[in-house]
C-alpha cells in the first residue's frame, strides 16, 4: 500500500491528513483482519519517526526517506522517484509483494514506476482527480494531469467508491485498459453510532451558549475546497439567533494560515464570533461524540469524491446537508436521510437546514434512515471487495502500458 503523503498514523484534519489518512488506516487494518498482508509505505514526515511501525498483526507501516521531512505537498513530485526507490529496496530486502496499491496520483506516479520495475499489478485509487476538481472550480496544474492520465493509462484496477464516482471518472477520462472496481470506504460502526445529543453536548463542554439551541457542525480540513465559508454564511442565512456552528479541523495546505484568518474575519463581518467555535482536530474516534451532539451536519465541499464525514455524522444518526456532488449524491438520500443541494447558494444550505430543525418529526425520521443507510458501508466489506479484485489481477496478465 503507498501512501506517500498521507499517512495513517497523522491526526487527520492537521495539514494535509483527512479523509485519506483514514481510508488507508482503516482499510489496511481490514485487509490484515482478511488475511491480506499489508504494508503501508509513507514518507519520512518527521525526524523522529522510527522506521517501521507495527499497528497490528499482518499491517506494518514503513517510513521512506524521500527529501527533507518538512517538504511541502506542493513540492513533493520532485522526491517522488527517491520514494519509488526507497520502497523497491524495502521491497526487494523484504521478500518482495503479490501487488500494489497506490492512493493518490502522487503515490500512483510512484506506483507506476514500480509496476515496471518490479513486474507487478498496480491499483490506484485516486481520491481526487485533476479533471474533476477543475470542475467544482479548483484548478490543478497541467503536468498533475499529464501524470494522472500516465497512470490511468497503465494501472491495472482503478478503485472508485461509488457509481457516481465512476460515471464522473468515465465522463472526464473514457474507459481504461485496465478494470473499475467499484469499493465503497467504510464506517467504524462501534464508534459511530448513534447516542444522545445532550450527553455528548454536556461532554464535549461546548459552552453555555451551546445548550439546547440548534447545533450545525463541520469537520474537515479549513481549505477551500471543503467550504467552509459557505458553512458560516449558512448559519448567518439561517436567521435562528440561537443557532451555533462548530468548526472541527485545522489548516491545511501551503495558504493554510491565510484560509484561517480569512474565514476568522468572515466570522467577523457577519457578526458571528460569538455563535462560531473552532475546535482543533480531534483523534478520529473522539469525532463521534461532535457528530452526536449536532443537530445537522454540513458538507458543503466543492467536489468529493466519496465524503467520509456525511458518512460518519450518518453513522451517528445525525442528517445531513451536504453539496449535490460525486460520492455524496451516493451517501446523502434527500429528503430521507438529509438534503443534498445543487450549487453553493449559502440561503439554500440555511433553507433545507432550517427544514430539519423545525420539524421534530422529519429530524427524526432523518436521524434513524441516516444510520440506517450508514450500515451498508463497512470496512470489512471493502476488504472483501478488494481481496477478490487483488486475487484476479495477480493471477492475470499486466496491462501494457499505453
Amino acid at each position: 500500500m503507498l501512501s506517500m503523503h498521507s499517512s495513517p498514523l497523522a491526526q487527520p484534519g492537521v495539514g494535509d491528513s483527512g479523509g485519506m489518512n483514514v481510508y488507508v488506516r482503516e482499510l489496511s487494518s481490514a485487509l490484515a483482519q482478511a488475511g491480506v498482508d499489508t504494508t503501508t509505505y509513507v514518507r519520512r514526515w518527521s525526524d523522529d519517526l522510527p522506521d517501521e511501525v507495527a499497528v497490528e498483526p499482518g499491517f506494518r507501516v514503513v517510513h521512506i526517506d524521500a527529501g527533507r521531512p518538512d517538504l511541502p505537498k506542493e513540492r513533493l513530485f520532485d522526491v517522488v522517484g527517491q520514494f519509488a526507490v526507497g520502497v523497491a529496496d524495502h521491497l526487494q530486502a523484504n521478500g518482495g509483494a503479490d501487488l500494489i496499491h497506490a492512493n493518490y496520483w502522487l503515490s500512483g506516479v510512484a506506483g507506476h514506476r514500480l509496476k515496471h520495475d518490479l513486474d507487478l499489478p498496480l491499483v490506484c485509487t485516486f481520491h481526487t482527480l485533476a479533471r474533476v476538481k477543475a470542475e467544482g472550480g479548483d484548478a490543478e496544474s497541467a503536468w498533475r494531469e499529464l501524470a494522472e492520465m500516465e497512470i490511468i493509462g497503465c494501472a491495472d484496477a482503478i478503485c472508485v467508491s461509488c457509481s457516481e464516482e465512476e460515471r464522473q471518472f468515465r465522463r472526464h477520462y473514457g474507459d481504461p485498459p485496465g478494470r473499475v472496481e467499484i469499493v465503497a470506504p467504510g464506517v467504524e460502526h462501534a464508534f459511530f453510532a448513534p447516542g444522545d445529543r445532550m450527553g455528548a453536548r454536556g461532554a464535549l463542554e461546548l459552552g453555555p451558549d451551546v445548550g439546547q439551541a440548534p447545533m450545525l457542525l463541520f469537520v474537515g480540513r479549513i481549505q477551500p475546497l471543503k467550504g467552509v465559508d459557505v458553512a458560516v454564511r449558512t448559519l448567518a442565512a439561517l436567521r435562528r439567533p440561537d443557532a451555533s456552528l462548530v468548526v472541527v479541523g485545522g489548516a491545511s495546505g501551503l495558504d493554510g494560515n491565510a484560509e484561517v484568518e480569512k474565514v476568522a474575519a468572515l466570522v467577523d463581518e457577519l457578526g458571528l464570533t460569538e455563535r462560531v467555535h473552532f475546535v482543533p482536530p480531534q483523534p478520529h474516534h473522539l469525532l463521534s461524540s461532535y457528530y452526536r451532539a449536532a443537530d445537522v451536519v454540513l458538507v458543503p465541499s466543492r467536489s468529493e469524491s466519496f465524503g467520509l464525514v456525511a458518512l460518519e455524522g450518518a453513522a451517528c444518526g445525525t442528517p445531513v446537508v451536504a453539496s449535490a456532488v460525486g460520492g455524496l449524491l451516493t451517501l446523502v438520500d434527500h429528503g430521507h436521510s438529509g438534503f443534498l443541494v445543487h450549487g453553493r447558494d449559502p440561503e439554500v444550505f440555511a433553507s433545507y437546514t432550517d427544514e430539519i430543525l423545525g420539524n421534530d418529526r422529519l429530524a427524526g425520521e432523518m436521524a434513524h434512515a441516516a444510520a440506517a443507510r450508514s450500515q451498508r458501508y463497512t470496512w470489512s466489506l471493502a476488504a472483501a471487495r478488494l481481496r477478490r479484485a487483488y486475487g484476479d489481477l495477480t493471477a492475470g496478465a499486466l496491462v501494457e502500458c499505453s
